[in-house]
């Protein structure tokens, strides 16, 4: 995870101004997986007894110019587009990529890889699109299918992707699983990176999918070697770090209060962070969490050691907070002041 002096910088900037730095949505409710442990389409992914797959489904014009129209009332530096699966939408996404690539905005599509990724893409800036791939092909395709590695290998040939890996307990039968899983993908030339998380439970979950307190320890000691070995695989000791040592709760997340998340009407608010419902944070496997909580424990000045980054952070959102209620022009200016709540609708 690279964090550069100057995106730091604007997005401080921002929210001094009342506006939230990091957004994510959910642009469709359709998927053709149904992977065991999937957070979006939990009976608690949105709360209130509302579902994803309940939601009016935006697409065509309506869905380009709702995205667009999100974004620069956002006015985010980074925009995460999630589902479902987004490939659904991929003629809507090829309209929408390059408005926002042309705002500035540096873009994520988080996909399966079950359909081809337009190879127009890989020509657009500030776009980067990361595929899900968890584990080797004898659990991923049977978590994933039809998103099968034969199918994603065929879907990413010619095109510039990052991997995106979530561990999860069955991973761990075997010693060299993890290694075996980083060399593939590290030989591979459409890949550009590897970024790991592990598995997040909800709060009381019990599943086969959870890592044990033993078993996170294998892996936060392993992976930091791996990264020593095959590059792609961004995963430093400094991280790991983080991983040890996460957030306490959604309100002490930096990521969760620096960032507004949508669900597929673009009225729904998912929270208390993308996990949406009751995630357990003592156990969060969240990569970007893990890497912003590292984060806002450093000292970003030599002149001013006592002061961290969080601390910085913190005192921003309240300011940001003030200009908000004075200007009446951000979206979210609650978030700050009390912390993340359960998903809730906003007027369009």
């Amino acid at each position: 995870m690279s964090i550069h002096a100057k995106d730091l910088l604007n997005g401080w900037g921002k929210i001094l101004r009342g506006k939230i730095p990091l957004l994510s949505i959910e642009i469709t409710r359709e998927c053709p997986l149904r992977c065991p442990g999937c957070y979006a389409y939990g009976d608690d992914h949105l709360g209130g007894g509302v579902l994803l797959r309940t939601l009016n489904d935006k697409r065509g014009d309506d869905l380009v110019n709702g995205i667009v129209d999100t974004v620069r009332r956002h006015e985010p530096l980074h925009v995460s587009l999630v589902g479902g699966e987004p490939l659904v939408r991929h003629k809507e996404l090829s309209r929408i990529l390059p408005q926002l690539s042309e705002m500035g905005v540096h873009t994520l599509v988080v996909t399966s890889a079950v359909i081809p990724i337009p190879l127009e893409w890989k020509d657009i800036p500030n776009v980067t699109i990361a595929v899900s791939v968890d584990g080797l092909p004898e659990h991923h395709d049977e978590r994933r299918k039809p998103a099968t590695y034969e199918r994603i290998l065929k879907n990413i040939e010619g095109r510039r992707v990052n991997i995106h890996w979530t561990i999860t307990r069955p991973m761990l039968h075997r010693d060299s699983y993890l290694e075996e899983y980083v060399q593939f993908w590290n030989d591979r030339p459409e890949v550009r990176s590897m970024w790991v998380s592990t598995y997040t439970p909800q709060v009381g979950e019990l599943s086969n999918e959870m890592l044990t307190k033993e078993d996170r320890a294998k892996v936060l000691g392993l992976l930091p070697e791996l990264h020593k070995k095959y590059p792609k695989c961004l995963f430093p000791e400094t991280l790991a770090d983080a991983y040890y040592q996460p957030p306490q709760s959604p309100a002490d997340c930096t990521f969760a209060r620096m960032s507004a998340n949508y669900s597929a009407d673009l009225k729904t608010r998912v929270q208390p962070c993308i996990f949406g419902g009751n995630p357990d944070c003592s156990q969060c496997g969240c990569a970007i969490s893990a890497g912003l909580h590292w984060i806002s424990g450093l000292h970003p000045h030599k002149y001013v050691p006592l002061v961290t980054v969080g601390q910085l952070v913190r005192g921003s959102m309240a300011v940001g907070a003030v200009v908000n209620r004075v200007l009446n022009n951000a979206p979210e200016p609650e978030r700050w002041i009390d912390p993340p709540t359960r998903a809730r609708t906003e007027a369009a």
